[in-house]
């Protein structure tokens, strides 16, 4: 029976479940992220937290720890300098199990783990909006809630005002075009010239002959 045991043996012998959890906290240090059974990822998070806490204090000490589980140095060196640096504000809860459906071959139940600080889709860091307030706010005895800022442009407003064009469209009008055009010169009459009155004459002269 196996009562008061809370480890989860995955159907496999203690070499056999030991050798497989240092292979696949290789391969998750390695990668960032690795899809595997939703019981195999919740051993490896248990088997994988405890060394990326060990891994904040970079020691011989701490390295040689690290090393007794992993059996990696190329793990170790990754862990220490690409891995703590990136969790070394988190206090905890570095990895995130992710399910992605059920296998079809037996139909078990699949997922994917992954390091936290290295998806940078779900971090929220570079997301946060900083908002600025315009209202200050007054004490409730005075029954005012709030009181806008005074940020509207009065004098603005007021020299927009077009005053200046109402004084050019009154000097528009051409009073001196129309009194130019009167034809003056074309009213008076032409002078009778010496040929003409010299006609006139000879005219009359003939006129008193034949009477």
């Amino acid at each position: 029976m196996r009562h008061g045991n809370k480890i989860n043996h995955l159907s496999r012998k203690t070499g056999h479940r030991k050798a497989m959890l240092q292979n696949m906290a290789c391969s998750l240090i390695e990668h960032k992220r690795i899809t595997t059974t939703i019981a195999k990822a919740k051993t490896l998070r248990v088997f994988i937290e405890p060394l990326l806490t060990k891994s904040k204090s970079d020691s011989t000490h701490s390295r040689r720890i690290v090393f007794s589980y992993l059996q990696s140095k190329d793990a170790v060196t990754e862990l220490f300098r690409e891995v703590a640096p990136k969790i070394a504000t988190r206090d905890g809860g570095y990895t995130r199990i992710i399910r992605t459906g059920y296998r079809l071959g037996d139909n078990a139940e699949m997922c994917m783990i992954e390091l936290v600080d290295f998806n940078e889709l779900y971090s929220n860091n570079e997301t946060k909006k900083t908002t600025r307030r315009s209202r200050r706010v007054v004490k409730a005895n005075e029954g005012v809630a709030a009181v806008t800022s005074e940020e509207t442009p009065v004098a603005e407003v007021v020299e927009e005002t077009p005053v200046v064009e109402e004084t050019l469209v009154v000097e528009e009008t051409p009073v001196v075009e129309v009194i130019e055009e009167t034809p003056v010169a074309e009213v008076v009459e032409e002078a009778p010239t010496a040929e003409s009155t010299e006609e006139a004459d000879t005219a009359t002269e003939e006129e008193k002959t034949e009477e």
